[in-house]
């Protein structure tokens, strides 16, 4: 279970992963669901709460030749953030553009229990329907 929860950890972070195919994995060995699915959802909001940490100090950061943000780039994603505001969140889970939402939930200051919630509601939501479609798909090979 502790593999599991670095996965899901290093998955929800910048750094790319696969914790979905590990938390499949696990439950085909025998694990039981519920556990698998705390920790999974454990792990990658942990992981997604690190990004929201990193956002919320990388602007002090901005003035430095190395930032990765221009400004027209970071006013760009000013104006997407504060139209979609904080329900992006939601979205936390989808590869490619989860990782970054979270990393702008930080940068512009989303209150931590708001993140806490949205993004647990989101991994927490993701996991389970992993869960299921092991169930459905999987339960057949796995024994």
């Amino acid at each position: 279970m502790l593999s599991l929860f670095v996965v899901a950890l290093v998955s929800a972070t910048l750094l790319p992963g696969g914790s979905e195919v590990w938390l499949a994995r696990q439950w085909c060995l025998g694990q039981p669901a519920l556990a698998l699915w705390l920790v999974a959802t454990s792990g990658n909001t942990l992981g997604s709460l690190i990004n929201v940490w990193m956002g919320r100090y990388a602007r002090r950061f901005q003035d430095r030749r190395w930032f990765p943000a221009s400004p027209a780039g970071l006013a760009r994603a000013e104006r997407w953030y504060h139209r979609f505001g904080e329900w992006s969140l939601l979205l936390s889970w989808a590869p490619l553009i989860g990782d970054p939402l979270t990393v702008l939930a930080g940068v512009f200051r989303l209150p931590w229990w708001r993140a806490i919630l949205l993004i647990t509601l989101a991994k927490g939501t993701r996991y389970a329907v992993v869960l299921y479609l092991a169930h459905a798909w999987l339960a057949p090979l796995c024994q």
